[in-house]
């Protein structure tokens, strides 16, 4: 590659089916850290005006953090441009928020995901995650995301937000169509009468996702229970309670990032483990290692892969002038590899350090799921790893197509079968 290459491309979600680039990512942090990236036709998809690509850790931490230099708001957070049409819809998100609105729904949201609530519901996941595991512990092989670890967090998260049993397989309809729509196993390609794909984001596209968050609301206010939907639907802002697309908006954010961070961190997580056994039997005889094992797996596979931020004016980030109006995009693989700030980072290291990784994020938006996404990781996992000590990759793994979720959508493996222990 030249300093001045052009044909570097961190666009196309079909490259992230083989994994993190890394010889890409080190290419641009080292030559090009804030690179034009042309944003071309991919499959259905319309090829839109470029971006630029940002890729040191420093000047992704600095994106993120600068929200009156890079806003959330102007141009939402995801690559593509959504329709002008549906971007005052689009807005309405705590994702797509600058301060100090961001602020003010992020205190309401902060103030009913307390550590308390989620600390109450420990005992059900760990029993969930003993479940699982037993239910294949006699096969002596699985595949672990569609067998085990998809189930995992939507039931988690539907204990979380107090959605009925009966109702959580609708969830992952909903990831699927929001998170897959560019993976032809996922996508399920609506054409508008132009001709052109609808935004799986679009209103049109999510009305049974926000009708269902008014009844369930609605249910809620009549039968008040200890979950954060109820917490929601009652909670008052300057004496008002939430407008009815405000509520369907966290119900939004909070179904499909709740649930698919950990869907994409755990199989991930494991993929890391299973590719350097000598972690993998370290992490066996310390279990004290847990912790800071799984920050390491954050790092080494981070669940969300890309966000954009739109130049509120213009300015200048790693010597590149950016005008107001440009789509300004950072890549946490990349960041999380950065020579500057990861010593070594191409080793996989479960003692690592500090492990100042962006996995969940940075800045105002940094990820408000988190506690609840480690403490699933942590209970997994000491099932999981203990229990079946010898598991191993039993075929390579089939990544999802996507330039924004890390997701792995098949990782066969195979351990030594162990007798059920039942749900105790």
């Amino acid at each position: 590659m030249t300093d001045t290459n052009t044909t570097v491309n961190v666009f196309d979600p079909r490259i992230y089916t083989q994994g993190i680039p890394h010889e890409t990512y080190r290419w641009l942090r080292d030559h090009d850290p804030v690179h034009w990236q042309e944003e071309h036709e991919v499959g259905d998809w319309p090829a839109g005006p470029g971006f630029w690509a940002v890729t040191r850790h420093a000047d992704v931490v600095r994106v993120l953090r600068t929200p009156i230099e890079y806003s959330s708001w102007l141009g939402a957070t995801q690559i593509r441009d959504p329709d002008p049409a549906d971007l005052s819809f689009i807005r309405r998100t705590m994702l797509n928020l600058d301060p100090p609105d961001h602020g003010r729904l992020r205190r309401i949201v902060s103030g009913v995901f307390t550590a308390g609530r989620i600390e109450r519901l420990t005992t059900g996941i760990a029993a969930r995650a003993r479940l699982l595991v037993d239910e294949i512990a006699e096969r002596g092989e699985c595949e672990l995301p569609v067998d085990v670890t998809d189930d995992y967090p939507i039931h988690n998260l539907a204990d979380l937000l107090g959605i009925p049993s009966a109702d959580r397989g609708q969830i992952l309809e909903w990831t699927n169509r929001v998170i897959g729509y560019q993976d032809p196993e996922h996508a399920t390609v609506v054409h508008g009468p132009d001709g052109k794909p609808a935004n799986p984001r679009s209103p049109a596209m999510l009305t049974d996702m926000f009708e269902y968050a008014h009844s369930l609301a609605a249910y809620k206010r009549r039968n008040p229970a200890s979950d954060v939907m109820t917490a929601l639907a009652t909670a008052e802002v300057d004496g008002q309670r939430l407008t009815d697309p405000e509520l369907s908006m966290f119900f939004f954010v909070l179904v499909i990032a709740g649930n698919d961070t950990v869907r994409s961190a755990l199989p991930g997580g494991m993929l890391a483990l299973l590719d350097h056994p000598d972690q993998h039997r370290r992490l066996l005889d310390q279990p004290e290692l847990l912790d800071s094992a799984i920050e390491e797996m954050l790092r080494w596979h981070p669940p969300v892969l890309s966000f954009r931020r739109t130049a509120v004016r213009d300015t200048v980030l790693a010597g590149r002038r950016i005008a107001a109006g440009d789509k300004v995009v950072v890549f946490h693989g990349a960041a999380n590899f950065d020579e500057r700030q990861f010593p070594d980072p191409m080793r996989f290291d479960i003692a690592r350090r500090p492990n100042d990784h962006i996995s969940f994020g940075d800045g105002p938006h940094v990820c408000l799921g988190s506690r609840f996404a480690r403490l699933q990781l942590r209970v997994f996992y000491r099932e999981l790893l203990w229990r079946l000590p010898d598991v191993e990759l039993a075929g390579p793994p089939v990544r999802l197509v996507s330039n924004f979720i890390g997701g792995i959508k098949h990782l066969p493996v195979r351990y030594t079968p162990v007798p059920r222990q039942g749900v105790q």
